[in-house]
């Protein structure tokens, strides 16, 4: 962390996020953005809207919001009610309470990691259900039968592990197998999820002060525990930000080469945007480290189940990925300026790809704040990432049902299975 420069470390910040998406956000009310335009006649709409699908998805939302939970990759995990993850107590070797924890955190690393999207005709058929499964649930599941397979560990004797040997050794074949992919069955990036994989057991190898194990044993994303029980007090209580400089620089070597470079940094999920001002090095980048985020609040359900308390969780952002950022364009909160907006392909290096993520996150902390004042509360009572769950990233997969047949998102994203 000492390393980098002024500018990186700024951008790898929290605070970064909002702040420069909140110039693009001050751009569009000006109507001075190239691809996207706000019809903020529409905000209540989306309220309305995002408010009833948590309602029927969480019916004692009504009167007690808090009963929604955090928007984790444990959602996925448990979908059709059945509590994969809890499984892997009893799995194999027994195991302590902290080991548990340990295997819990390879399992949502690892998983989140894959959790890319799919394509609108994969599918994963889970036996021991006998039910099926696409998109991120089917990625869940899918990637929880190769962890319960051992197929991320290198330890035959320890299989329900990730460990750094195990992960460098993945292929594509494995993907391909672990995920049923066929010719009539696509998944869309399984060279990039692969690749990804290899890449996560390089870095948790090179940063042993967050995954390194005193044993000896190959570095895991689990021993992350380890670490962070030496970041908090007494009572388990941890500062948001010691967990995300655990995933920011301690996963800093994940990202494809082909990513933003700064100061020769690899930035990860952070992009160039046209319309800032290129005055300085980084001044015209936005950051969204949605990937990072999103696993930040998944690692934190298994935190807290271990007994610590995360204080700053307001701090984070709300996700810029299709289901949320789909939302608004369908609902037409966001207005694309062109026609071609909508049915041209977009890499996630296009103005019109970070610009309508940058709007998202703005738009979600209009959203969180609309719900939080309707029922009298803070963020502190009523996080985002709730309202994530209950919520927009659900009520963003209900409208794109309702618009198109395959329930995909309202732009043509091209993805390596590393962003979106």
């Amino acid at each position: 962390m000492d390393t980098v420069t002024p500018t990186v470390k700024y951008l790898r910040s929290l605070p970064s996020i909002r702040e420069r998406c909140g110039e693009i956000l001050a751009l569009a009310k000006q109507d001075a953005l190239p691809n996207f335009s706000l019809d903020m006649s529409k905000l209540n709409d989306v309220v309305d809207f995002v408010l009833a699908v948590m309602h029927k998805n969480y019916p004692d939302s009504r009167e007690n919001p808090s009963c929604v939970p955090f928007h984790s990759r444990f959602r996925h995990l448990e979908v059709g009610g059945s509590l994969r993850p809890s499984s892997l107590r009893s799995v194999g070797s027994p195991c302590d309470d902290l080991e548990f924890s340990r295997r819990l955190l390879d399992l949502t690393v690892v998983s989140v990691l894959l959790d890319a999207g799919a394509g609108p005709t994969w599918k994963y058929f889970e036996a021991a259900t006998n039910a099926e499964f696409n998109r991120s649930e089917g990625l869940a599941v899918a990637s929880f039968d190769m962890f319960k397979d051992g197929a991320f560990s290198s330890d035959v004797a320890q299989p329900h592990q990730a460990d750094a040997e195990g992960l460098k050794r993945l292929t594509d074949e494995h993907i391909i197998k672990g995920f049923q992919v066929s010719d009539t069955n696509p998944l869309v990036g399984v060279s990039g999820r692969s690749s990804l994989l290899q890449r996560l057991g390089a870095a948790i190898e090179r940063k042993p002060q967050y995954f390194g194990s005193k044993t000896g044993a190959p570095a895991r994303p689990g021993n992350l525990i380890d670490y962070l029980l030496t970041q908090a007090d007494e009572n388990k209580t941890l500062s948001v930000h010691s967990l995300w400089e655990a995933v920011i620089y301690g996963l800093e070597e994940i990202w494809p080469a082909t990513r933003t470079v700064l100061d020769g940094t690899n930035m990860g999920d952070v992009w160039v945007h046209p319309s800032l001002p290129n005055d300085a090095p980084g001044r015209n980048l936005v950051p969204f480290h949605k990937l990072s985020q999103w696993l930040t609040y998944s690692l934190m359900e298994v935190l807290i189940g271990a007994g610590f308390q995360i204080v700053g969780i307001s701090e984070m952002t709300g996700l810029p990925e299709y289901r949320n950022g789909g939302l608004l364009l369908d609902m037409g909160l966001l207005v694309p300026k062109r026609d071609d907006i909508l049915s041209s392909p977009h890499t996630p290096d296009s103005s019109v790809i970070v610009e309508w993520r940058a709007l998202t996150v703005c738009m979600l902390d209009a959203i969180g704040e609309s719900i939080q004042k309707r029922y009298g509360q803070d963020a502190s009572q009523l996080p985002l990432v709730k309202i994530l769950e209950g919520g927009t990233w659900a009520a963003g997969r209900v409208v794109a049902k309702s618009k198109r047949a395959d329930g995909g998102p309202p732009l043509n994203i091209v993805s390596d299975g590393t962003v979106f």
